[in-house]
């Protein structure tokens, strides 16, 4: 569409710079250069449509007029409904989020498992490490947890350890999983490295070295990229469960909820029990709906039998 475009308004696309993913030159960026060079070519009908939707806005069509632009971030807008609106421009770096989310949400076709982990022998176990552990020693969070059976898993299931690429499947033999972590209002992702092959108390450390080294603005491009995996816990902030978006291109990521009592029938008794929610959120073109639940199935089982995440 954005060829035949081109074609019809006059513009040349090798002059163009390329905004979709990985530098495509997308309808958009068609339309923009048309604008900003007074838009040459012939006025769109009704004939110029996809899927029944004018190429052109239905806001700004032949001989409508554009819109404002908007004011400069920080300029109090006159008083509205809404009240006075102001403006805040994005960060490079909250650009770049934006960016690969939505490519994300446009290109890979997310599909969703959920589980619920009983981490009662997970609480007991942390109990003990913590109360043997020396002072100054790292006790392993739930979260290091989590990411040491996401990595043991990963072992195990080679798909889930890749990603869908150029129309085949890239399968990588390190494990390497990102870890999400919320600061100075964005999200960044860093990685620890070869996580299969590190106990927890290495994951622990890294963990809470590269957490605070994104908070403190020094997080370097190498200990952000290389991830091939994704593991986000919003269970901190009371969170039963989420739905995650991919990090693209990995072909999953797996949403993390609080853990909570609750009461369980066991044995056909009832009984109180650490529960805890997942999501996996998965690419179907590469992670099919069985395997995916087969991966799921095997994080579940590992953080439900403590002494595996030890081997």
């Amino acid at each position: 569409m954005a060829r035949r475009i081109a074609r019809e308004r006059g513009i040349e696309l090798e002059k163009l710079h390329g905004s979709g993913p990985g530098g495509r030159i997308v309808k958009a960026d068609v339309e923009s250069a048309s604008s900003t060079a007074g838009d040459g070519g012939a006025a769109l009908g009704p004939a110029d449509t996809q899927s029944g939707e004018l190429i052109s806005s239905p806001l700004v069509g032949p001989g409508a007029a554009p819109p404002s632009p908007a004011p400069a971030a920080g300029t109090p807008s006159p008083e509205t409904a809404k009240g006075q609106v102001t403006y805040e421009d994005l960060s490079k770096l909250q650009s770049t989020i934006a960016r690969r989310m939505a490519e994300s949400k446009a290109t890979a076709p997310h599909f969703y498992l959920e589980a619920e982990v009983d981490m009662s022998r997970l609480v007991e176990a942390r109990r003990q490490i913590k109360a043997t552990s020396g002072e100054g020693e790292v006790v392993p969070s739930f979260n290091d947890m989590v990411v040491k059976a996401c990595a043991l898993a990963l072992r195990e299931h080679p798909r889930a350890n890749g990603a869908y690429r150029d129309g085949r499947f890239e399968l990588y033999s390190r494990v390497n999983v990102g870890v999400a972590v919320a600061a100075n209002d964005a999200l960044v992702v860093p990685t620890i490295f070869g996580a299969d092959r590190k106990v927890l108390r290495q994951i622990a450390t890294e963990a809470r070295t590269l957490a605070q080294r994104v908070r403190d603005g020094q997080i370097t491009p190498p200990e952000l990229s290389g991830a091939t995996f994704t593991v986000s816990n919003l269970g901190m902030f009371g969170i039963d469960s989420f739905a995650a978006v991919i990090n693209p291109p990995q072909a999953a990521i797996l949403a993390v909820g609080a853990i909570k009592e609750r009461p369980v029938i066991r044995d056909g008794v009832s009984a109180a029990a650490h529960l805890m929610r997942v999501n996996l959120a998965c690419d179907h073109r590469i992670l099919y709906g069985a395997p995916a639940a087969e991966f799921l199935a095997r994080i579940r089982a590992l953080l439900e039998e403590p002494l595996s995440l030890a081997l």
